[in-house]
């Protein structure tokens, strides 16, 4: 039996990932049905792609509302300065998600991004107060280096972590 091509072996490995994406709890035999391979390879793949860290981990996807908290955006926009080693190692040590949780927040997901601004937080809070405390916070920390920063309330999650919300229907009621 040949071995496969790296094109080929890229293409199965997209394949299980699409499928991962979708219900990271579908067991190994039900995304090896969906992909038309078999159980050992579809292990095989997830094995090789968490080794790799292509997989980082595997999380739920859950309805703010009835955990009783909120989604809000922040945008930062920075200064044009170089940014110290031990700021640096306060975003790397993820000091800002400890200080969040400190104040009843929690940050589900951070980037730093090209366009208008330069990072983006998403964070889960119970309300605008802790959003609010979560800013101050980071200016306390990153003063030196915001220039701006925004924060935006999500209103109705159409899609989240590739999931669509199983709600759409009350979309309708906010146009």
């Amino acid at each position: 039996m040949p071995k496969s091509s790296k094109k080929q072996i890229v293409d199965d490995e997209k394949k299980v990932i699409r499928e991962l994406q979708k219900d990271s709890n579908e067991s190994i035999d039900k995304i090896a049905k969906k992909c038309g391979f078999s159980r050992q390879k579809v292990w095989r793949i997830v094995k090789r792609l968490e080794k790799e860290r292509a997989i980082w981990g595997y999380t739920a996807v859950v309805d703010d509302a009835k955990l009783n908290v909120k989604k809000f955006l922040v945008l930062i926009k920075r200064v044009n300065i170089p940014v110290t080693e031990e700021k640096l190692n306060k975003v790397i040590n993820r000091e800002l998600g400890k200080e969040a949780e400190q104040i009843g927040a929690t940050i589900d997901s951070s980037y730093y991004i090209h366009g208008c601004y330069d990072y983006f937080i998403c964070i889960t809070a119970p309300g605008i107060k802790q959003v609010k405390k979560f800013c101050e916070t980071l200016n306390k920390l990153f003063k030196d280096y915001i220039s701006e920063l925004e924060v935006l309330e999500v209103i109705f999650p159409v899609q989240s972590g590739g999931i669509q919300n199983p709600n759409l229907k009350e979309l309708k009621e906010l146009f």
